[in-house]
């Protein structure tokens, strides 16, 4: 059965869409366009600008497109959606914002506060990988995914505290850096480690755990999240078999390995950068030779 049953609105989100090119439009007019009425320059630059336009599309992606209505349909789905939205957006924020606008957080007393207290690195590690794997706990799962308060609650809150945990590892901003070199190592190995046994319990479950995706009356309740309950009251819907033919087990073991697949990766490529950055900085403090490349060969300096 196709999804367009479900109609525009489901789909597509218009006021999601709405709200994320508000931010967009309020992002560039405060870094680029109110300096340039002032005389000043942009306070972003280019890469800046594209990492943050990247962030908006891919937020909308997840939670706007097609993307969010399917994965209430089938749960791999919604652990690439979780994967996504807290593991590859929040460090594209990080450094999309320019550090005069954290400048500006930082200057209010109860937000620098309340910001340095969470962004503690190991607070902010256990913080969001406890909260992940509670969310994960069927009886809560079920709950948060039926009630539209709790869910957009969860969700906000389980995106800060991804921002807290991205900070001390990927921030630029010179009075905020509290990780460096294999320090920033131990930090990714760390929370690989504490998302395993959320995964694992998915990955390894030999029956389904999840109402919102084996039990009728609990599907459609969490359908209602993204799909008006008249639209919903019009079709002749038995579950979301109708949308989904692998069987609900392998589904759900699907999702864990794809949330543990797109974390590795994710890591895995923070790591090798962070790794190179702390080997060149090692390399000039010890003053090695540095090589570079002369026209057709290598020259030493």
């Amino acid at each position: 059965m196709n999804l367009s049953i479900f109609g525009f609105g489901a789909l597509w989100s218009p006021w999601f869409f709405g709200f994320v090119m508000f931010v967009t439009f309020v992002f560039f007019w405060v870094t680029v366009f109110l300096p340039s009425r002032y005389g000043r320059e942009a306070l972003i630059t280019r890469k800046q600008g594209v990492y943050f336009v990247v962030a908006m599309i891919t937020l909308y992606a997840v939670k706007g497109s097609p993307v969010d209505l399917f994965g209430h349909i089938m749960f791999s789905a919604h652990m690439t959606q979780m994967a996504i939205l807290y593991l590859i957006i929040p460090p594209l924020l990080i450094r999309s914002i320019p550090n005069a606008l954290w400048m500006y957080v930082f200057q209010v007393k109860w937000l620098n506060k309340f910001f340095r207290f969470f962004t503690k690195p190991i607070m902010a590690l256990l913080l969001f990988n406890v909260v992940f794997s509670v969310y994960h706990i069927p009886m809560i799962f079920d709950a948060v995914k039926i009630s539209p308060s709790l869910h957009i609650t969860y969700t906000i809150v389980l995106f800060m505290l991804a921002m807290f945990m991205w900070w001390p590892l990927w921030n630029t901003y010179s009075e905020e850096q509290q990780l460096t070199g294999i320090k920033k190592v131990g930090y990714i190995f760390a929370s690989g480690v504490l998302l395993t046994p959320a995964c694992a319990l998915i990955i390894f479950a030999d029956t389904p755990l999840y109402g919102t995706y084996s039990n009728f009356t609990m599907w459609t309740q969490a359908m209602a999240l993204c799909v008006s309950e008249d639209a919903l009251a019009g079709l002749n819907l038995t579950g979301p078999e109708l949308f989904n033919t692998m069987p609900l087990v392998d589904d759900q073991q699907l999702g864990g390995v794809l949330m543990k697949i797109i974390q590795e990766v994710v890591y895995g490529i923070i790591l090798a950068k962070i790794f190179f950055e702390w080997f060149r900085k090692e390399t000039e403090k010890e003053g090695d030779p540095i090589l570079s490349y002369d026209s057709n060969k290598l020259v030493e300096e």
